[in-house]
């Protein structure tokens, strides 16, 4: 069978070598400007814009159309999204699922809500890869990564919640005075797909300290780890670091935030992917 992996934006990906896969952009608005999450995102002059720009800003994700037209023409397609608590991407997708599958007699589209977003959403795509290779059915497939979500988590420490203030998502009151005193938010991807904040700590080497704690807790035992950041590539290395330290893992897959991640996830930001 023709298959073929799509996902939204919000995984950071625009390829996968050796793989049929399709990116799907989430867009985000600026005043009159039209950021689109895709090979030709200028992500600098979006976050000037952000940082400059004091009014209201917003994301919206793709039409059920761009995610038929990325399914191309698959038999099987696994189609992943950015959580369905900030997005309706899900929701589009399974609008095109339902309209694809009723135009194509026989093919099938698998919907897959990451409840996350970044980082977490790489690992079930590379998940998804290594079962697709191995020769078991889409169903199969299916079960096997509905189960694996039980096993990533995504933890994150933020540097600002500005946008999500001027996203109507937190209080702008609350957002200046974390700006303010220079407080990091630790939090993580809930069960149920929303942001949790966890801890606040004053300045970075105690955020990554906490996320290190927050890890050995969920019981990390050196399975697949991969850092995403929003222009930190040093604190995205010094994270590498401390958990190579503490927990003799070998190297983590150093990765860049797009639009939407580095959207919510603003400059000096940090996201950690991991199977537990």
């Amino acid at each position: 069978m023709n298959y073929k992996i799509v996902s939204d934006s919000s995984a950071n990906l625009l390829e996968l070598p050796a793989f049929n896969f399709s990116t799907v952009p989430l867009h985000v608005i600026v005043s009159d400007k039209d950021f689109v999450d895709n090979k030709d995102l200028n992500l600098d002059e979006m976050l000037n814009t952000l940082s400059s720009y004091k009014g209201k800003s917003s994301t919206s994700c793709p039409s059920a159309q761009e995610w038929i037209d990325a399914f191309g023409d698959a038999d099987v397609v696994f189609c992943v999204t950015i959580t369905s608590n900030l997005s309706g991407s899900c929701s589009s997708a399974k609008v095109a699922q339902s309209m694809y599958e009723s135009e194509h007699t026989g093919r099938k589209v698998y919907v897959i809500d990451s409840l996350s977003t970044g980082p977490e959403m790489v690992l079930i795509i590379d998940k998804l890869v290594e079962l697709i290779n191995s020769g078991i059915s889409p169903d199969e497939i299916f079960a096997t990564i509905c189960e694996y979500q039980k096993e990533t988590h995504l933890y994150f420490t933020l540097s600002s919640l500005d946008n999500l203030a001027k996203n109507g998502r937190i209080n702008s009151i609350l957002a200046k005075g974390i700006g303010i005193l220079g407080i990091k938010i630790v939090g993580r991807a809930s069960d149920m797909g929303t942001l949790e904040p966890m801890d606040k700590c004053r300045g970075d080497k105690r955020a990554y300290s906490c996320l290190i704690s927050h890890m050995k807790k969920c019981v990390y035992n050196g399975g697949r780890v991969i850092i995403s950041h929003t222009n930190n590539p040093s604190g995205a290395n010094e994270m590498n670091e401390l958990i190579k330290s503490e927990f003799n893992y070998n190297d983590a897959i150093i990765m860049e935030n797009r639009a939407l991640c580095g959207y919510y996830a603003e400059p000096g930001s940090i996201l950690v992917g991991f199977e537990a």
